[in-house]
């Protein structure tokens, strides 16, 4: 027999899931809404996990942040618009690193609700079973930036039609030869939906396109430049999946003696800061982090009071068409 689930509760009683787990961690839920949980769980004969029991007692003003990395651009700016946020509103925010580490995210999911954090706003790389697992066993909001599922509110950058945006214009540019350097398809955001975008636009051009994967460290991306550099190639144009790789393009291209964009143009994803005052500036889409980051403190807040938040919310992108890309017509 199918072991009974918050998220059964929920569709039975024909609320927000959010609205369960605060009834059973004994918040404050209106009394209608209360009866209908009540009858539901009294029929299905639901019985809470005895891990979501032990969390029972009053919470804290705190929001756990998970991140992946702390020397990460995105993250500090993200992390900077929920502290920002959250203060306003009298909550602080306790941020945990995992170092890319899948198993110590899901380690931390459980490591925050032991601290009885109110809520928790997770910057994720990837969704697998055992997140879910301990996302329904600690029965607390949590928000997904990032990335995507169904059965996570999540917070999304637009990276496929971004990044399709951006392909477009190489294409109305004259750019046919590309070289895409992207990462593993593990990060759904990035690895799949980005590249998907790009890969898009070009085969719309009838485009070559040669693929090249790398890490998010610019020190992994540095080699491929210096390789690009050397190889008797006609490629046009490397599009970079994020910043970080197209710095790491630029300098291996630099120590090979070329010229940017004058032999090669080369694009990056991202739109950190910095990339503007470079030399050449980088052509990028900027992804606005910071309101991001207060966007999500916003939505954690609206779960944590029971307030309808949809499971899925887009954020915006804009082009910086700057002058590491030449135009060929």
């Amino acid at each position: 027999m199918k072991q009974v689930t918050i998220n059964d509760i929920a569709k039975l009683a024909g609320v927000a899931k959010s609205t369960v787990s605060r009834y059973l961690n004994g918040g404050s839920v209106g009394k209608a809404t209360r009866e209908k949980i009540e009858r539901v769980i009294r029929e299905t004969k639901y019985e809470p996990n005895q891990f979501a029991q032990s969390l029972k007692s009053k919470q804290t003003k705190m929001i756990g942040v998970i991140v992946p990395r702390l020397d990460s651009y995105a993250a500090s700016r993200t992390m900077m618009g929920i502290d920002e946020r959250l203060t306003e509103h009298g909550y602080q925010m306790l941020v945990v690193n995992t170092a890319q580490q899948t198993e110590r995210e899901i380690e931390q999911l459980y490591n925050l609700a032991k601290q009885k954090v109110a809520g928790i706003i997770w910057l994720g790389t990837t969704v697998t079973p055992a997140h879910l697992q301990a996302i329904e066993a600690i029965q607390i909001p949590v928000l997904l930036i990032g990335q995507q599922h169904d059965d996570v509110h999540s917070l999304v950058y637009p990276d496929n039609e971004s990044a399709y945006a951006l392909g477009r214009q190489f294409m109305e540019w004259g750019h046919r030869d590309i070289i895409y350097v992207g990462v593993a398809e593990d990060d759904i955001a990035v690895g799949q939906a980005r590249r998907d975008g790009f890969l898009r636009a070009f085969n719309e051009a009838g485009a070559i396109v040669r693929s090249m994967t790398t890490t998010f460290r610019i020190d992994d991306a540095i080699p491929i430049g210096e390789q690009l550099a050397t190889d008797v190639t006609d490629a046009t144009l490397v599009v970079c999946a994020t910043d970080n790789i197209a710095l790491g393009v630029l300098k291996g291209l630099a120590n090979g003696g070329k010229r940017v964009p004058d032999d090669i143009s080369v694009s990056g994803f991202g739109g950190y800061d910095f990339t503007e005052v470079l030399h050449p500036s980088l052509t990028t889409v900027h992804l606005p982090y910071r309101r991001t980051g207060s966007r999500a403190a916003d939505m954690i807040l609206q779960l944590l009071t029971g307030e309808a938040t949809p499971m899925k919310t887009f954020t915006t992108f804009e082009l910086k068409l700057r002058e590491s890309v030449d135009m060929l017509n």
